[in-house]
Protein backbone atom coordinates (compact mmCIF):
# COMPACT_ATOMS: atom_id res chain seq x y z
CA UNK A 1 0.00 0.00 0.00
CA UNK A 2 2.98 2.67 0.86
CA UNK A 3 4.48 1.72 -2.73
CA UNK A 4 0.90 2.54 -4.13
CA UNK A 5 1.02 5.53 -2.23
CA UNK A 6 4.11 6.66 -3.58
CA UNK A 7 2.67 6.44 -6.84
CA UNK A 8 -0.46 8.30 -6.87
CA UNK A 9 0.66 11.05 -4.77
CA UNK A 10 4.10 11.42 -6.49
CA UNK A 11 7.19 12.34 -4.58
CA UNK A 12 6.66 15.02 -1.91
CA UNK A 13 9.55 14.78 0.57
CA UNK A 14 10.11 14.80 4.58
CA UNK A 15 6.92 15.12 6.84
CA UNK A 16 4.42 15.97 3.73
CA UNK A 17 5.28 12.63 2.09
CA UNK A 18 5.11 10.89 5.57
CA UNK A 19 1.65 12.36 6.15
CA UNK A 20 0.14 11.70 2.78
CA UNK A 21 1.24 8.15 3.40
CA UNK A 22 -0.97 7.78 6.67
CA UNK A 23 -4.18 9.66 5.44
CA UNK A 24 -3.71 7.01 1.92
CA UNK A 25 -3.25 4.31 4.11
CA UNK A 26 -6.66 5.32 6.38
CA UNK A 27 -8.37 6.00 3.56
CA UNK A 28 -7.62 2.41 1.34
CA UNK A 29 -8.43 0.80 4.75
CA UNK A 30 -12.03 2.35 5.05
CA UNK A 31 -12.91 1.51 1.45
CA UNK A 32 -11.38 -2.02 0.89
CA UNK A 33 -13.95 -4.80 1.28
CA UNK A 34 -13.85 -7.29 3.64
CA UNK A 35 -11.74 -6.08 6.31
CA UNK A 36 -12.42 -8.03 9.39
CA UNK A 37 -14.47 -5.81 12.38
CA UNK A 38 -12.13 -5.80 15.72
CA UNK A 39 -15.26 -7.49 17.99
CA UNK A 40 -16.62 -5.44 20.59
CA UNK A 41 -15.42 -7.02 23.64
CA UNK A 42 -11.86 -6.46 21.89
CA UNK A 43 -12.57 -3.32 21.31
CA UNK A 44 -14.00 -1.99 24.73
CA UNK A 45 -10.57 -3.51 26.45
CA UNK A 46 -8.46 -0.95 24.07
CA UNK A 47 -10.79 1.94 25.25
CA UNK A 48 -10.02 0.78 28.54
CA UNK A 49 -6.40 0.43 28.39
CA UNK A 50 -6.54 4.21 26.60
CA UNK A 51 -9.37 5.67 29.30
CA UNK A 52 -6.61 4.52 32.22
CA UNK A 53 -4.66 7.44 31.25
CA UNK A 54 -6.63 10.13 29.55
CA UNK A 55 -9.45 9.70 31.29
CA UNK A 56 -13.33 8.18 31.51
CA UNK A 57 -14.23 8.00 27.68
CA UNK A 58 -11.54 9.73 26.90
CA UNK A 59 -12.24 12.87 28.92
CA UNK A 60 -8.98 13.79 30.77
CA UNK A 61 -8.41 14.82 34.21
CA UNK A 62 -5.11 15.07 34.43
CA UNK A 63 -3.21 18.94 33.44
CA UNK A 64 -0.69 16.79 31.59
CA UNK A 65 -2.74 14.68 29.70
CA UNK A 66 -5.04 15.22 26.73
CA UNK A 67 -8.51 14.54 25.66
CA UNK A 68 -8.99 12.16 23.12
CA UNK A 69 -12.78 12.47 22.75
CA UNK A 70 -14.34 13.96 19.98
CA UNK A 71 -10.95 14.23 18.05
CA UNK A 72 -11.84 13.36 14.53
CA UNK A 73 -11.09 10.18 12.99
CA UNK A 74 -8.23 11.22 10.68
CA UNK A 75 -6.17 13.23 13.79
CA UNK A 76 -6.85 10.17 15.66
CA UNK A 77 -5.30 7.69 13.51
CA UNK A 78 -2.56 9.85 12.09
CA UNK A 79 -1.49 10.38 15.54
CA UNK A 80 -1.26 6.89 16.32
CA UNK A 81 0.26 6.08 13.19
CA UNK A 82 2.86 8.65 14.38
CA UNK A 83 3.78 7.02 17.40
CA UNK A 84 4.17 4.17 15.67
CA UNK A 85 7.00 5.57 13.90
CA UNK A 86 8.86 7.03 16.51
CA UNK A 87 8.15 10.33 15.14
CA UNK A 88 6.73 12.24 18.24
CA UNK A 89 8.15 12.10 22.10
CA UNK A 90 6.86 9.10 23.53
CA UNK A 91 7.58 9.89 27.82
CA UNK A 92 6.69 7.23 29.96
CA UNK A 93 3.04 7.57 31.85
CA UNK A 94 1.78 6.05 34.80
CA UNK A 95 -1.60 4.84 34.54
CA UNK A 96 -4.11 7.71 36.34
CA UNK A 97 -6.90 4.99 37.14
CA UNK A 98 -7.91 1.48 36.84
CA UNK A 99 -5.29 -0.97 37.80
CA UNK A 100 -2.65 1.42 38.72
CA UNK A 101 0.09 -0.97 39.40
CA UNK A 102 0.51 -1.82 36.40
CA UNK A 103 3.81 -0.55 34.87
CA UNK A 104 4.41 3.10 33.18
CA UNK A 105 4.21 2.74 29.36
CA UNK A 106 4.16 5.25 26.79
CA UNK A 107 2.62 5.87 23.25
CA UNK A 108 5.13 4.27 21.24
CA UNK A 109 4.97 1.56 23.26
CA UNK A 110 1.07 1.11 23.11
CA UNK A 111 0.85 2.40 19.34
CA UNK A 112 3.36 -0.74 18.23
CA UNK A 113 1.23 -3.24 19.71
CA UNK A 114 -1.88 -1.87 17.43
CA UNK A 115 -2.55 -3.34 13.88
CA UNK A 116 -4.50 -1.21 11.12
CA UNK A 117 -7.84 -2.47 12.40
CA UNK A 118 -7.56 -1.89 15.76
CA UNK A 119 -6.10 1.86 15.11
CA UNK A 120 -9.65 2.16 12.97
CA UNK A 121 -11.97 0.76 15.37
CA UNK A 122 -10.30 3.54 18.35
CA UNK A 123 -10.41 6.56 15.66
CA UNK A 124 -14.54 5.96 15.10
CA UNK A 125 -15.02 4.91 18.60
CA UNK A 126 -13.64 8.02 20.47
CA UNK A 127 -14.47 10.91 17.35
CA UNK A 128 -18.20 9.77 18.39
CA UNK A 129 -17.46 10.77 21.88
CA UNK A 130 -18.10 13.91 23.01
CA UNK A 131 -15.41 16.64 23.25
CA UNK A 132 -15.38 18.33 26.69
CA UNK A 133 -13.65 20.97 27.37
CA UNK A 134 -11.43 21.06 30.87
CA UNK A 135 -12.75 23.36 33.08
CA UNK A 136 -9.31 25.07 34.49
CA UNK A 137 -7.80 28.00 35.87
CA UNK A 138 -6.52 31.12 33.21
CA UNK A 139 -5.84 34.87 32.84
CA UNK A 140 -8.36 36.40 31.46
CA UNK A 141 -5.95 39.14 30.01
CA UNK A 142 -3.54 36.48 28.56
CA UNK A 143 -6.69 34.89 27.16
CA UNK A 144 -7.51 37.98 25.46
CA UNK A 145 -4.52 38.74 24.31
CA UNK A 146 -3.84 35.16 23.27
CA UNK A 147 -7.51 35.42 20.61
CA UNK A 148 -5.53 38.36 19.11
CA UNK A 149 -2.39 35.93 18.22
CA UNK A 150 -5.10 33.15 17.08
CA UNK A 151 -6.88 35.17 14.91
CA UNK A 152 -3.71 36.32 13.11
CA UNK A 153 -1.44 33.35 13.43
CA UNK A 154 -3.88 29.98 13.49
CA UNK A 155 -7.22 30.62 13.06
CA UNK A 156 -7.35 29.35 9.68
CA UNK A 157 -6.07 26.08 10.23
CA UNK A 158 -8.18 25.86 13.89
CA UNK A 159 -11.48 27.74 13.36
CA UNK A 160 -14.00 28.12 16.19
CA UNK A 161 -11.49 28.89 18.61
CA UNK A 162 -9.38 25.25 17.88
CA UNK A 163 -12.48 23.67 18.78
CA UNK A 164 -13.85 22.54 15.44
CA UNK A 165 -13.49 18.67 14.60
CA UNK A 166 -14.03 19.33 10.90
CA UNK A 167 -11.08 20.89 10.62
CA UNK A 168 -9.17 17.62 11.76
CA UNK A 169 -6.24 19.98 12.47
CA UNK A 170 -6.66 18.39 16.62
CA UNK A 171 -8.18 20.47 19.24
CA UNK A 172 -6.65 23.03 20.63
CA UNK A 173 -9.34 24.78 22.68
CA UNK A 174 -10.83 23.37 26.03
CA UNK A 175 -7.72 21.15 25.84
CA UNK A 176 -5.50 20.78 28.69
CA UNK A 177 -2.85 23.39 29.77
CA UNK A 178 -0.72 21.20 31.04
CA UNK A 179 -0.44 19.10 27.77
CA UNK A 180 -0.92 22.18 25.65
CA UNK A 181 2.27 23.60 26.97
CA UNK A 182 4.63 20.97 26.39
CA UNK A 183 3.07 20.23 23.20
CA UNK A 184 3.99 23.89 21.86
CA UNK A 185 7.80 23.13 23.81
CA UNK A 186 8.41 20.54 21.66
CA UNK A 187 7.12 21.99 18.80
CA UNK A 188 9.57 24.55 19.34
CA UNK A 189 12.59 22.34 20.19
CA UNK A 190 11.92 20.23 16.88
CA UNK A 191 10.90 16.82 19.02
CA UNK A 192 7.66 17.15 17.38
CA UNK A 193 6.73 17.09 14.14
CA UNK A 194 4.97 20.08 12.31
CA UNK A 195 3.32 20.62 9.20
CA UNK A 196 5.80 23.43 6.72
CA UNK A 197 3.49 25.97 7.29
CA UNK A 198 2.76 25.38 10.51
CA UNK A 199 6.62 25.69 11.13
CA UNK A 200 6.64 29.10 9.92
CA UNK A 201 3.86 30.06 11.88
CA UNK A 202 5.00 28.75 14.90
CA UNK A 203 8.59 30.29 14.51
CA UNK A 204 6.75 33.94 14.34
CA UNK A 205 5.83 33.44 17.31
CA UNK A 206 7.03 34.92 20.87
CA UNK A 207 7.46 33.55 23.92
CA UNK A 208 4.64 35.41 25.27
CA UNK A 209 2.32 35.26 22.24
CA UNK A 210 2.66 31.26 22.91
CA UNK A 211 1.79 31.67 26.45
CA UNK A 212 -1.15 33.76 25.78
CA UNK A 213 -2.41 31.04 23.30
CA UNK A 214 -2.62 28.73 26.12
CA UNK A 215 -4.62 30.69 28.18
CA UNK A 216 -6.83 31.17 25.43
CA UNK A 217 -7.45 28.12 24.31
CA UNK A 218 -7.60 27.10 28.10
CA UNK A 219 -10.59 29.59 28.77
CA UNK A 220 -12.81 27.46 26.03
CA UNK A 221 -15.49 26.18 27.10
Amino acid sequence: MVEACRILVGPLGGQEELAMKRHFLFVFSLVTLGLPALAAADLDALMQDCNGCHGDDGVSQWTDMPTIAGLSEMVHVDALYIYQDEARPCADSDYRQGDTSRAATNMCAIAAELSEDDIDALAVAYAELPYVPATQDFDADLAAAGEAVHAKQCDRCHSDAGMNPDDEAGMLGGQQMGYLRTTFAQYADGSREQPKKMKDKMDALSADDVEALIHFYGSQQ
